[in-house]
């Protein structure tokens, strides 16, 4: 008997490397492209293995699962999915953590770079007619400026070796990680979240997206930050309280932020971040290569076919 995986799912171009994998291994792939929970609920019922990019699993839609084998998440957070109801029917969810890693790294010291060499609002003011050649508002040198990162994981690791690179002062917080690994890089360890946000020049956010982070960044915290200071998110955008940051921007309270996630995706055309000129964006783009995101489908499906064929799987985040 044929397993049956259902992709809930897909921006990319196509799943023919999901397709290669499965295929001939037994395994029917179906595509929905739905995030209709009331569709899933009914189309997903006898599926064995799910591959989901950004659908809500919810516990609803675990809830009809049959024989369901795993969950599996294209990319690496997974608060797209509800844990605990996959905990509670004995589903196993797996994520792809390990793709992507430099594209994220990359796109985040390019945003952090950008905010404060204020790039594009130099680009803006030269094509405006306006030539000068000083910047808009005042910028030290890198080396005197605190490049703090939250989250020590695979993201934030490369992200602070980066900014080494580049002479600023590297600062880590990340409370699960022991200090002689942080400081193994040259870089020095933070030892509480109100250090991380006093001593921030950028504050660059590599945290999963779970109750005890969500709106990390809001009204209290953003108070304790340097007047001068940039946000970065390239990692989830529920970390941020959007109407709270917009309001510090506006009133001067830091200086800016530069934005590739967000809490509403895609970002309504008539956002509050649209109108702060101290805000960059970009859309969920952090992750793309022209390889990224053949790896991710490739890792994605591999998992999925380890789950139906009862092999130990190599990214489980829950058993």
């Amino acid at each position: 008997m044929a397993y049956k995986v259902i992709i809930t799912d897909s921006s990319f171009p196509d799943n023919q490397q999901e397709r290669e994998i499965l295929e001939p291994n037994d395994c029917n792939v179906l595509l929905l492209q739905s995030k209709d929970e009331s569709l899933l609920k009914r189309e997903l019922r006898d599926a064995d293995a799910l591959l989901v990019q950004w659908a809500p699993i919810t516990r609803g839609i675990i809830e009809t699962l049959d024989k369901c084998k795993i969950i599996v998440r294209y990319g690496i957070g997974v608060d797209n999915i509800d844990l605990e109801a996959a905990r509670d029917h004995s589903i196993p969810v797996s994520n792809v953590p390990d793709y992507c890693i430099n594209e994220v790294s990359d796109h985040t010291i390019a945003l952090a770079v950008a905010a404060l060499r204020q790039v594009i609002e130099a680009d803006r003011r030269i094509r405006s007619g306006k030539w000068s050649i000083g910047l808009p508002r005042a910028v030290s040198s890198f080396c005197n400026l605190n490049f703090c990162v939250a989250g020590f994981g695979r993201i934030g690791r490369e992200v602070a070796r980066r900014a080494v690179c580049l002479g600023f002062r590297v600062k880590v917080y990340d409370p699960y990680v022991e200090v002689g690994e942080i400081e193994s890089l040259g870089v020095t360890a933070i030892f509480s979240s109100e250090e991380l946000f006093g001593e921030a020049d950028v504050l660059s956010l590599h945290l999963p997206l779970n109750e005890d982070t969500f709106h990390f960044i809001n009204n209290e915290s953003i108070k304790k930050m340097r007047s001068g200071s940039v946000i970065v998110n390239t990692s989830r955008g529920g970390l941020i309280d959007t109407e709270a940051l917009a309001f510090a921007i506006n009133n001067k309270v830091i200086w800016g932020a530069a934005l590739d996630v967000f809490e509403q995706e895609p970002l309504p055309h008539d956002h509050v971040l649209f109108d702060i000129p101290g805000v960059i964006l970009s859309s969920h783009v952090a992750w793309y290569s022209s390889e990224s995101f053949l790896i991710l489908q490739k890792k994605a499906a591999e998992e999925a076919l380890r789950a139906v064929r009862g092999e130990p799987l190599l990214n489980q985040v829950i058993k």
